[in-house]
């Protein structure tokens, strides 16, 4: 249901980006880091991978189908997760959702920057805001992961 919202959120957002001639995608989206190589999910969050710690939040595109972000509910440092298991949660003025882990893994640290300022995610979904560090306990899951060009011909294709 949540991912049902964010995909019909998206599709209004990025229509709305079109019309008002806003790039659908922050620059932050379409140039990755060098030192690190970054993941998606269909359900888009991001997993910037360093060695075996993977930074992890929601992507620019769902934040921007969220709208103003007023909550984030975030695990604690220790706690372990599968791949695809819901680690938290985002609140913003129009919907709820859950959000996933895209690997599995153990919590080494968690953005508590967020709990005083869940707005961060507006200004800065893949930089500052993100949600939580996590060690890889199975690289090999990465691979079920989207590159950068194929996470934006998916949102490209859900904007349609």
């Amino acid at each position: 249901m949540a991912s049902a919202l964010i995909a019909h959120a998206a599709r209004r957002s990025a229509v709305h980006a079109l019309r008002s001639s806003r790039p659908a995608f922050s620059s932050s989206l379409l140039t990755s880091s060098r030192l690190m190589s970054t993941y998606y999910t269909p359900a888009h969050e991001y997993c910037k991978v360093e060695g075996n710690v993977a930074t992890i939040g929601i992507t620019d595109f769902a934040q921007a189908a969220l709208g103003d972000i007023v909550f984030v509910d975030l695990p604690e440092a220790g706690d372990e997760f599968e791949a695809k298991d819901s680690f938290g949660s985002v609140e913003s003025v129009k919907a709820a959702s859950d959000v996933y882990a895209p690997i599995s893994g153990k919590v080494l640290e968690v953005n508590d920057a967020l709990s005083d300022d869940p707005g961060m995610v507006n200004t800065g979904a893949e930089d500052a805001a993100w949600f939580i560090k996590m060690e890889m306990s199975n690289a090999s899951e990465l691979e079920g992961l989207m590159n950068e060009a194929q996470y934006k011909d998916h949102c490209e294709k859900e904007a349609h």
